[in-house]
């Protein structure tokens, strides 16, 4: 075959990203050279990507050369491409994805480790994202979101420069630049809590349609998972129309046997975005279910009641409170001190500390224990994480799925022959401990009891959502289940709970506010 040429912008990532398809082919006996296209995109620096006309503004120059026969190959990063193609041209590969998580980088005098995200309050953050913008209020009201345009070294200057306290890029540029993030505070912001671009973090190389013979060549670079996974993204995209200027975040992954997708859809960057998550075993229709859950003209329910109290600023609450769903907050146990006094001889030699839920972390740390510098702390979930901020401290392990039996394994894999101080309720069931290797030390500390209520009143809610074993007990030792009224369980132990009784149950992705909240909306009410 002639040597190829290749169309590309000329920022530094995109050079990147052609001279990774021009070694691949190189590897595969190719050649190939490198034409530089400036953009729209690259021309028009002043204005936000949602004020340039029309799609594409990343794309268009490069596909006109394409059509003229000036290059033989585009190579784009897949989220600037608008959801329909020219007529003539065709993706013709897709490689394997890179992380597609965000990154949020904070000017260290910047940094407040007990808030969300470690923002201090009131932090200007540099994006020019509709999604980001949306997705960040969401979790911090308090946040000021200023434009912020200019390639990922240039965005990076910026922050470096003061101009911002912090900015927000997508991982897969960072790694592929190798850029060293040293000098700044470094929070990544996983795609379970934050919901990337359609596509975030895949290449796309695009051909000429009539050209065979480059598509079957390039069936060598192409990674097929990646290709189906991305192509859930982009079609709910296109369902909804929208550029990547659309408050929409959409991501899809395979987990073993299953597929598991988050969608976070806002009406415009300062509207509170409606988040799904869906786990099915095939992707056919499954664009189409996720747009009709995010119809406008679905029934809600009308009532959700929950089993612990939901402060006014909770993102729960937010995200119900847009819908004009009435919650009924009101927990079934009390909670009560067993220990009041901390030996320090628990704390002695301690490389790490498991909280299995927010009550464990908030009554260990009114013990004020003396901790080691050295000590680590795991937590189920990031409720417990957000609870373990407000004393300052930052997670080194977060349990992201909702299958504590999942959690236990990979916290097992991570402290195989330290040892673990484990503060909990009484009546714990101790899935973590049990899942760990006999070359891993436990130090148990019961510190909590819980208790029922004695009088718990029937809710006729539409929803009903369990947050503790403790709580179905309560729960359903004086009142039954309405045939109509559905149920949410927090976690499995929740969850096992029900089961015991032969209930149908919903178990959300992540045992916080995101998690209930997405399993709320994924309820279909009659």
């Amino acid at each position: 075959m002639k040597r190829l040429i290749i169309g590309t912008r000329g920022s530094d990532l995109a050079l990147w990203q052609a001279n990774y398809i021009k070694d691949k082919l190189a590897a595969i006996g190719v050649e190939s050279e490198l034409k530089i296209i400036k953009t729209q995109g690259d021309k028009i620096l002043n204005l936000r990507l949602d004020k340039l006309e029309g799609k594409g503004f990343f794309t268009k120059e490069l596909e006109e050369e394409l059509l003229g026969g000036t290059i033989d190959l585009a190579v784009h990063s897949h989220k600037d491409l608008p959801t329909t193609h020219p007529e003539g041209l065709i993706i013709a590969a897709v490689p394997e994805r890179e992380d597609a998580s965000e990154l949020l980088l904070i000017l260290k005098d910047c940094v407040d480790v007990t808030q969300k995200l470690s923002l201090k309050t009131g932090a200007m953050v540099g994006t020019s994202s509709n999604r980001r913008k949306a997705q960040l209020l969401a979790l911090r009201t308090d946040l000021n979101i200023e434009d912020l345009r200019g390639n990922v070294p240039t965005r990076i200057q910026k922050l470096r420069d003061e101009n911002y306290d912090a900015i927000m890029l997508a991982s897969a540029g960072v790694k592929r630049l190798g850029i060293d993030l040293s000098e700044f505070h470094v929070e990544v912001l996983e795609t379970t809590e934050f919901v990337p671009a359609p596509a975030q973090g895949a290449l796309a190389i695009q051909i000429k349609d009539q050209n065979t013979e480059l598509l079957n060549l390039l069936q060598a670079l192409h990674h097929q998972p990646t290709a189906d996974e991305i192509g859930v993204e982009r079609k709910v995209l296109n369902l909804f129309e929208g550029g990547c200027h659309m408050p929409l975040g959409c991501y899809c992954k395979k987990e073993g046997e299953q597929y598991e997708v988050w969608v976070s859809k806002a009406e415009d960057a300062d509207d509170f975005p409606d988040r799904l998550f869906f786990r099915v075993d095939q992707l056919d229709g499954l664009a189409e279910r996720i747009v009709a859950k995010l119809n406008a003209e679905r029934k809600m329910p009308a009532k959700v009641f929950i089993s612990r109290e939901i402060g006014e600023n909770n993102y729960f609450r937010r995200a119900l409170n847009k819908h004009n769903i009435e919650i009924e907050d009101r927990s079934l146990i009390r909670t009560f001190p067993i220990v009041n006094i901390l030996d320090p001889f628990y704390l002695k030699n301690i490389d790490w500390i498991f909280f299995s839920s927010r009550n464990g972390v908030e009554f260990f740390f009114k013990l004020k224990p003396a901790l080691s510098k050295k000590v680590k702390f795991g937590v189920v979930g990031r409720g417990s994480e957000d609870a373990l901020r407000k004393h300052g401290h930052l997670a080194d392990y977060v349990g992201e799925s909702g299958d504590i039996k999942e959690v236990a394994d990979d916290f097992a894999a991570l402290v195989i022959g330290e040892t673990v101080l484990f503060p909990r309720a009484q009546d714990s069931l101790q899935t973590i401990q049990k899942s760990l290797s006999p070359e891993t030390k436990v130090v148990d500390l019961p510190i909590y009891e819980t208790v029922m209520e004695d009088n718990t009143d029937k809710t006729y809610a539409d929803i009903l959502i369990f947050t503790s074993p403790s709580n179905v007990d309560a729960y359903f030792a004086e009142n039954l289940l309405d045939p109509e009224q559905k149920v949410i369980a927090i976690g499995n132990s929740t969850g096992k709970k029900f089961e015991e009784m032969g209930v149908t149950f919903t178990l959300p992705f992540s045992p916080d506010e995101i998690g209930l909240a997405e399993a709320v909306f994924g309820i279909d009410i009659k």
